[in-house]
């Protein structure tokens, strides 16, 4: 990373300090009741509907219109929606009549990770201010034409990665960078979806009455329909998403290179595989683990399907710093520090930290500091440049493993070195006749 970038981090980094910090006096002073904020809706079956219900409990936003490409769905959230609101929103199949919608000051973008680009910068065309699901998108060049488009267009765009919301978080990263740990040379994030069973192989099959699947398939690959691939399990599939590694560790990773202060890692090399449920449906690894060599301290990141783990205290994702006094461990729940007792390094009369545990609710603090920034034009607290940095380095873990050798990424080139098949995934390669956007 050059010295520009690193400044840009930085700077980022205290920008969420003061926003988190400022959330109270915010809300108080940004944000008349009588001032409306008229939301559309893109993606309806999953996150994106939290989003929406989480926008809705600030009574100055109103959900103006609700699109989705399955008509079930749709008819389902409208009336979910007016038995909230008392009021019936708009119902449209095609994103882009939403975005056309004059009414509508911000749109939230709960669709696929391949769905995200597109709509995020055809909104931002429109002078719609943007709430986009992580990770921001499908490949690295998405990731950059996103951030260039709203560097042109100048909207707010907060990025769902809502622990840079809660405070906690926050906390942690203060607690390591003052050097209480001492020195830090590993660095563990890890997320273990115990809940998670295999997916039978299943046959294709015509799709369900009302679903646009064409549409629904957008730019990716042309393929018969097939209800593994369909709703929440798409993040099983290379041609729409990156599996536990892009769907947990844009959260994960986002606050271990964060705690370190650095963000670019001199190398990076995976193993894995499909160790859990060998033959079945998903094509993303089941079992991963991914080193960043960083130079001074590694990042490994580790994800397992179908077992939590005992990790510290049975914690099925977090993150650990682990220091020369002792090692740091935070997850949702809130953070502790767990002390060394017998190692070389360990500081006499070092006693740790206790479980601080979290506070409030992470997205509805995250709606909020989005509408917050819509008032006041502040940087909201995960801006397109840090949810798209983040979705790089977990591509690049997802790169690592599907070439199978240690790679080597160019930050400012934005390129890997010397390695064509690697440089390949990075790319967006669209169906006809969807098109990257140029901005």
């Amino acid at each position: 990373m050059n010295e520009t970038d690193r400044r840009n981090f930085l700077k980022q980094s205290a920008v969420l300090a003061a926003g988190v910090a400022a959330v109270p006096t915010l809300l108080n002073a940004g944000c008349s009741p009588n001032e409306k904020v008229n939301v559309g809706l893109i993606g309806c079956r999953g996150m994106g509907f939290n989003n929406l219900e989480s926008f809705l409990k600030n009574d100055h936003v109103e959900c103006v219109a609700l699109c989705d490409v399955d008509r079930r769905v749709l008819d389902l959230r409208a009336a979910e929606v007016e038995k909230k609101t008392g009021k019936k929103p708009l119902l449209y199949s095609d994103f882009r009549q939403l975005i056309e919608n004059k009414d509508i000051d911000a749109v939230i973008i709960g669709t696929p990770d391949h769905w995200h680009c597109l709509p995020m910068v055809y909104a931002s065309e429109a002078g719609k201010h943007v709430y986009v699901e992580k990770p921001i998108a499908a490949t690295i060049e998405e990731c950059n034409v996103m951030v260039a488009a709203q560097k042109r267009y100048k909207n707010v765009v907060q990025v769902g990665q809502w622990q840079r919301s809660h405070q906690h978080w926050r906390d942690a990263v203060d607690y390591i960078q003052a050097g209480n740990l001492g020195r830090v040379r590993s660095v563990r994030s890890w997320s273990n979806v115990g809940w998670k069973t295999s997916i039978p192989v299943e046959p294709d099959t015509e799709a369900p009455e009302g679903v646009d699947y064409d549409f629904w398939l957008g730019p990716a690959p042309k393929r018969p329909f097939n209800k593994n691939r369909f709703h929440a399990s798409f993040r099983w599939y290379w041609d729409y998403a990156g599996g536990v590694m892009t769907d947990w560790g844009v959260h994960l990773l986002d606050f271990a290179l964060f705690g370190m202060n650095q963000y670019v890692p001199k190398s990076v090399m995976a193993v894995g595989g499909k160790y859990a449920f060998p033959e079945d449906a998903m094509e993303t690894p089941d079992t991963m683990t991914t080193v960043y060599d960083f130079g001074d301290f590694n990042l490994v990141w580790d994800h397992t399907i179908g077992i939590y783990g005992a990790n510290y205290k049975q914690r099925g994702h977090g993150v650990a710093f682990v220091g020369e006094y002792g090692t740091l461990v935070i997850d949702r729940s809130g953070w502790e520090v767990i002390p060394e007792t017998k190692s070389t390094s360990a500081k006499e009369g070092f006693a740790g930290l206790e479980l601080q545990k979290v506070q409030g609710d992470g997205l509805d603090l995250h709606v909020r500091n989005f509408l917050d920034c819509i008032k006041n034009g502040k940087t909201p607290n995960c801006d397109i440049e840090t949810g798209a940095h983040i979705a790089r380095i977990a591509h690049l873990g997802n790169i690592a493993y599907r070439t199978g050798r240690k790679v080597f990424w160019n930050h400012e080139k934005q390129e890997f070195e010397n390695d064509p098949e690697a440089n390949e995934l990075v790319k967006a390669r669209y169906r006809a006749p969807w098109t990257l956007p140029k901005v």
